[in-house]
């Protein structure tokens, strides 16, 4: 069972939250070729070790989160609100 520390919440079980996906720079709108944008949305990384994500409480305060976790362990290193630079 993974557990995220929610900041506002505090622990919760994984299931709680909707997975969000790899934080990313966002292509920009304006300029951005159609091929950008579908290797934004559809074409990732899937690094074995530390990643950024994106994480969303559905069952508890419906903040959206940046979670830093290692994807071999599961292990987290750090949650924060994901308005935050």
């Amino acid at each position: 069972m993974m557990r995220i520390p929610c900041p506002y919440c505090g622990p919760r079980n994984a299931s709680e939250f909707a997975y969000k996906g790899e934080s990313r720079a966002r292509p920009p709108v304006a300029t951005a070729t159609a091929e950008a944008w579908r290797a934004y949305l559809y074409v990732h990384d899937n690094p074995e070790g530390w990643v950024r994500e994106g994480w969303y409480h559905r069952a508890g305060c419906r903040r959206f989160l940046r979670v830093e976790r290692h994807t071999q362990t599961n292990e987290i290193r750090s949650v924060e609100p994901a308005g935050r630079p």
